[in-house]
């Protein structure tokens, strides 16, 4: 498959294995809410390096994601899209409480955000699945049993971009690392179950 870059950083490719540079301050967040007494809320930004290629049809995507979880936000995700104004992803994140927790925003214009499952450690597996114009995310701590996290729709036609996503909304950056990436072009009976 050929990649290309939406917003290019610094790459390095290894058997198997993909480091990102996540420039500081960088995201993908399309907000409506700009100010809140209390907390940190996104910034509208569309700035953060997106590793993508084309896929066409119903896929499964399958990677093993890490990083070192220094600033909140902080993530290494996995991103569908369409556009600009329509777009979903799926992140292995440090929250704003502390936790290394897997997250989703789905975009459709604005965007929405809900944190998902608090997971040990600093590695975990984040899985997106397409049937039509549904989507899934799963997450797996050990790459073989992976649970629903978020099933959705988007508006979008049969082509649509699929890759990796670095982010650091709020710190000073870093490299966020992908292993075993695999894009399926199939189609799975259970979306919700992601098989």
């Amino acid at each position: 498959m050929e990649f290309k870059w939406l917003n290019e950083s610094e790459i390095k490719k290894a058997e198997n294995r993909i480091e990102i540079t996540a420039p500081a301050k960088t995201d993908f967040f399309c907000g409506s809410i700009d100010e809140c007494e209390e907390g940190i809320l996104p910034e509208s930004l569309c700035n953060a390096p997106y590793y993508y290629t084309e896929v066409v049809g119903d896929f499964v995507l399958k990677v093993k994601v890490s990083h070192e979880f220094k600033y909140t936000y902080d993530s290494a995700s996995v991103m569908v899209m369409k556009d600009l104004k329509c777009w979903a992803k799926c992140c292995f994140e440090l929250t704003d409480f502390g936790t290394h927790a897997t997250v989703s925003v789905v975009t459709k214009g604005d965007s929405d955000d809900a944190n998902g499952c608090n997971i040990e450690g600093n590695t975990a597996w984040l899985q997106v699945c397409r049937v039509g114009k549904n989507f899934a995310f799963h997450y797996s701590a050990d790459g073989k049993n992976f649970y629903m996290m978020r099933y959705f729709h988007l508006p979008v036609e049969s082509m649509v971009k699929v890759g990796l996503l670095a982010q650091a909304p709020t710190g000073d950056g870093g490299i966020r690392v992908y292993e075993n990436l695999s894009i399926e072009k199939k189609t799975v009976k259970n979306i919700r179950a992601g098989k």
